[in-house]
């Protein structure tokens, strides 16, 4: 039976995702039988996706203000100041289940749909990142998951013109049945000049503009808040269909429009469309609305009410503008090529009110609404301690070269230069570091700053001990930013878990945000931003819980920045921070041995801070020639990539305390290696600080060597590392 014809009654809300206690609810709310339009309001207003019925006790306890903060969450994007009368718009959003139904036309329209919440708020992107995570290689579907996606991304934001800098892409089994792609884009806009979503002003035109309303996206925001099973592929229709020429018409529209003073309000259809775009609006400017379905811009034929408020097609705004600005707003949209339509009035009832034709369809309370939305405190479980393993658990009889060159060459550790190179991520000219790094360095326009934009995750983590692996994804991406030298401001998060109707499930998620919390207050690193992707599992199995954060950091001088590479000969590589040779939760014990054992290396707060501070401000002064934060494979792993950057050799002495491979593998954290010209100081200006540094070795001829023992060119190196993903990719 199709939505237009279905009755609606307990049976039918079930078929909707709600529960019977919602399903109440909503009776209650109404007083009456809803009409089909109005269950599907409800449905996808009390969806996971756009509720966050299961996480939102627990987002709220995130540090989410500081005197950089402009705009927390609960926007379409979070703002921080970056001073000169400037601010940065930045968000993460996952659409995971669409890029698996679909990858390509799901991974595009994740792009875009962040691009627009970012430009909503009155911000020209100037950057995109991207985390994602497939499934086994050897997984049927991997190969065709990784190509689409790829494809999505770099198709969507080349035609629109937005470099993609950064990111992160990785491979487990547990992603085999739900991959995850996570967008990042980042904008900048006048601080005095940021737009919301309030709307406000009784009697004042509600107006769409972008696109026509199709069919396709029906229902996307309720498919995202269930898990899969096997007849995952019958949900193709939900997926959405991207245009970026329409979203760079509709980009360059708004900004015009902005630059006058037409707007009140405007806020993006993204999930559940037009339906969340004005229930949100009218909710937060303590509003009605009422909209005339028949004046709404349709591209099919004998679409129901139902369909209309719905559908997820993209490219679509909803604004309230201020009276008499109407033929100015139209004049400048007809002028891109696109629709123009005046849909709707703000009014003083407190209701949504639908109608089509001489039919009221949909009538509903706002406040009720959006109060009655379900607050779940899901029972969870805390998770199991690992014990924590001796540096002597290593095999002894490793070579670390045959080591590295297995971790380097591994799927996780080989070079994603054949993803990032179909990305266009040198276009607006601002770029200053490319993909590959610590963190993107992107240059504020016509100025010598600059924006530091990274993402980060560590999943093994997370699964061994989620707590600290909420801990570790938000400590390493502050790490990343000062690695280049940036001072980080604030972070945004994409929480990617299963379902958190299972305890184990819910517990994970609990954990991850206590360590991300603990983070972010410890490094005054705010959350700003974010977005909660639950029931991301098949058949009951659930994915690596994977809290991705997204880190933004401010570079007063472009030129007081380092990259990984090494830059010169006979410089001393010098080691920031203690070793103790923690492999527990290590890549080197899961690549090269095997085994998924112990538990992941602690988090210190005050030696973080005391040693990222310390190296940031070495790399203003001008101290360090490069710099690589310790993270995946230890010591040896990044001296290895800043060998391989800088196509210069090293020769590396070991403590001679640790176990050899405890000492080149283990992943202690809080550490960076560096390299200069002046190891003197550094190691002075270490001591004075209560920093430890360390000298372990110097740059030169075309070899890395470990205590003159062990030995391999760095041309070797660089054809391990960059073989994998291509000649992978080349048997699709």
């Amino acid at each position: 039976m199709s939505p237009a014809n279905q009755s609606v009654n307990q049976g039918a809300a079930a078929e909707h995702g709600l529960s019977t206690s919602e399903y109440d609810s909503m009776m209650s709310i109404m007083g009456r039988t809803p009409s089909v339009t109005e269950l599907g309001i409800f449905s996808v207003m009390w969806s996971e996706h756009c509720s966050y019925k299961s996480s939102k006790r627990w987002l709220m306890t995130l540090p989410t203000t500081g005197p950089q903060v402009i705009c927390g969450p609960g926007e379409n994007a979070g703002v921080v100041d970056i001073g000169d009368g400037l601010a940065a718009v930045f968000k993460i959003e996952s659409h995971n289940h669409p890029s698996f139904i679909e990858p390509r036309q799901g991974a595009a329209t994740g792009v875009g749909g962040i691009m627009r919440d970012i430009f909503t708020m009155g911000a020209r992107p100037v950057a995109n990142l991207n985390a994602l995570r497939f499934g086994d290689p050897d997984h049927p579907k991997t190969r065709h998951l990784v190509s689409g996606v790829v494809a999505g991304i770099g198709g969507y934001g080349n035609c629109m013109g937005i470099p993609t800098v950064g990111g992160e892409t990785n491979f487990d089994p547990a992603y085999n049945g739900n991959i995850l792609v996570n967008a990042m884009t980042v904008g900048v806009a006048p601080a005095n000049k940021i737009f919301y979503s309030a709307a406000t002003g009784i009697g004042n035109p509600v107006v769409y503009v972008g696109s026509k309303t199709g069919r396709d996206g029906i229902h996307g925001a309720t498919m995202a808040s269930a898990e899969f099973s096997e007849d995952s592929e019958e949900k193709r229709p939900t997926v959405q269909v991207g245009d970026p020429f329409t979203e760079k018409l509709l980009l360059e529209a708004c900004l015009e429009l902005m630059a006058t003073d037409a707007i009140i309000a405007i806020q993006d259809m993204g999930a559940a469309g037009l339906t969340c775009s004005t229930v949100e609006m009218a909710d937060k400017g303590g509003v009605g609305i009422e909209l005339n379905l028949d004046e709404v811009p349709i591209r099919e034929t004998g679409m129901t009410p139902y369909e209309i408020m719905l559908s997820e097609s993209q490219e679509r705004m909803l604004m309230v503008l201020h009276p008499g600005e109407e033929d100015i707003a139209r004049a400048i949209f007809e002028k891109w090529e696109l629709d123009f339509a005046i849909v709707g009035t703000v009014t003083d009832t407190g209701h949504v009110v639908v109608k089509s034709g001489a039919d009221i369809v949909a009538d509903i309370p706002v406040k009720p609404l959006v109060e009655a939305s379900p607050l779940y405190d899901r029972p969870w479980e805390p998770s199991t301690p690992r014990p924590v393993l001796a540096p002597d658990t290593a095999m002894e009889d490793k070579d670390p070269m045959v080591a590295l060159v297995q971790l380097l060459g591994s799927p996780n550790g080989s070079s994603r230069r054949w993803i990032w190179e179909q990305y266009d991520h040198m276009v607006m000219g601002d770029t200053v570091q490319r993909p590959g790094g610590d963190s993107a360095i992107v240059r504020l326009h016509g100025t010598n700053r600059g924006l530091a934009i990274t993402t980060d995750c560590t999943p093994r983590y997370c699964a061994a001990a989620p707590e600290t692996g909420g801990r570790q994804a938000a400590a390493e991406a502050w790490r990343n930013l000062i690695a280049v030298g940036a001072t980080p401001l604030a972070l945004t998060n994409n929480l990617n878990f299963g379902n958190p109707e299972r305890p184990e499930i819910m517990g994970q998620f609990v954990e991850c945000v206590k360590g991300i919390s603990a983070a972010a207050t410890a490094l005054d690193f705010p959350v700003v931003s974010g977005n909660v992707s639950l029931y991301n599992e098949t058949n009951g199995e659930a994915i690596l819980p994977t809290p991705v954060i997204g880190g933004l950091g401010l570079i007063d001088d472009i030129d007081q920045t380092v990259a990984v590479g090494f830059t010169d000969v006979a410089q001393d590589v010098i080691l920031i921070g203690d070793t103790t040779g923690w492999l527990g939760a290590s890549a080197y014990l899961k690549t090269v041995e095997g085994r998924d054992e112990g538990a992941p290396p602690p988090v210190e707060f005050e030696v973080e801070k005391r040693n990222g501070i310390f190296i940031r401000d070495l790399i203003r002064d001008g101290t360090i020639t490069a710099c690589h934060d310790i993270s995946d494979g230890g010591v040896l792993v990044a001296v290895a990539e800043m060998a391989m950057a800088g196509d210069i050799g090293a020769s590396v002495n070991s403590s001679g305390k640790t176990p050899l491979l405890a000492w080149l593998f283990g992943e202690d954290q809080a550490r960076y290696v560096v390299t200069t010209k002046d190891s003197e100081a550094i190691v002075s200006a270490a001591k004075m600080h209560g920093v430890s540094a360390t000298i372990i070795g110097r740059t030169g001829g075309v070899a890395l060597t470990v205590d003159d023992t062990h030995t391999i060119s760095v041309k070797a190196l660089q054809e391990s590392h960059e073989y994998w993903l291509p000649n992978y990719m080349a048997a699709l």
